[in-house]
């Protein structure tokens, strides 16, 4: 089963088994505007919910992405390092930022399911 959360700093996490993937949503990608750079963490570090994992600079701005939730990168997408607009054309698919194992599960609980996430940034 898979399951995809998101957080109010409009990052997404998708589940599937004990892999968390994460990334940016549309809405966030649509603020920053063309991507231009993405820093990612290397494979091997931990991560507690909350923290900084990667940092997107845009032709606007550079934005800090958080880690929706706890756990060790297992690998990051070496694709945007290539071609960082990847962010801007797929932010849900291929632009993912990085994998990770989860810590905890239970975390997931706290975030936003799709339907809240849309009521969230239609008020925004």
């Amino acid at each position: 089963m898979m399951t995809v959360r998101f957080t109010e700093s409009h990052e997404w996490v998708r589940v599937e088994g004990d892999t968390a993937i994460v990334g940016i949503t549309a809405y966030a990608q649509d603020q920053l505007g063309d991507v231009v750079f993405v820093e990612l963490p290397d494979a091997g570090k931990t991560v507690k919910k909350g923290d900084e994992i990667a940092v997107v600079e845009s032709v606007k701005a550079a934005s800090e992405v958080y880690a929706p939730v706890a756990g060790t990168v297992t690998e990051a997408n070496g694709a945007l390092e290539a071609d960082p607009s990847l962010v801007n054309s797929a932010p849900e698919t291929g632009g993912w930022f990085l994998k990770m194992t989860l810590s905890d599960s239970a975390e997931l609980e706290a975030l936003m399911d799709e339907a809240a996430y849309k009521d969230f940034v239609k008020d925004l």
